[in-house]
């Protein structure tokens, strides 16, 4: 699985509307076959960062995720409304979701 984190730094005129400038984009990728998950957030501490939680299956889809229309189009939606190039964090892990936590059992 590969499993990503990107944290964006939104220019603080756009904070508040970023979710919906990048919601097509969302769609399309929760939409591709190999996408395990695509979730954003929005930091408490710092109200113009965005961190967007995402993993795809194996390379074949994390290829086909990058190589896609849509993939260029909402990076260009969303140049013009960041402050800075986004920090990534890309790896390839073992499994295919989310497992618990074991430290922290309830129930």
């Amino acid at each position: 699985m590969h499993f990503i984190v990107v944290k964006f730094q939104v220019k603080p005129e756009f904070a508040d509307t970023f979710p919906e400038s990048t919601a097509e984009f969302t769609a399309a990728t929760r939409a591709e076959p190999g996408n395990l998950w695509f979730d954003w957030s929005r930091s408490i501490e710092d109200p113009t960062e965005y961190v967007l939680v995402e993993a795809f299956a194996d390379d074949g889809a994390a290829g086909a995720h990058v190589s896609s229309e849509h993939f260029a189009a909402g990076l260009d939606t969303m140049r013009p409304l960041l402050v800075a190039t986004p920090k990534i964090v890309s790896r390839k892990v073992d499994g295919v979701g989310w497992d618990e936590m074991g430290e922290l059992k309830i129930g």
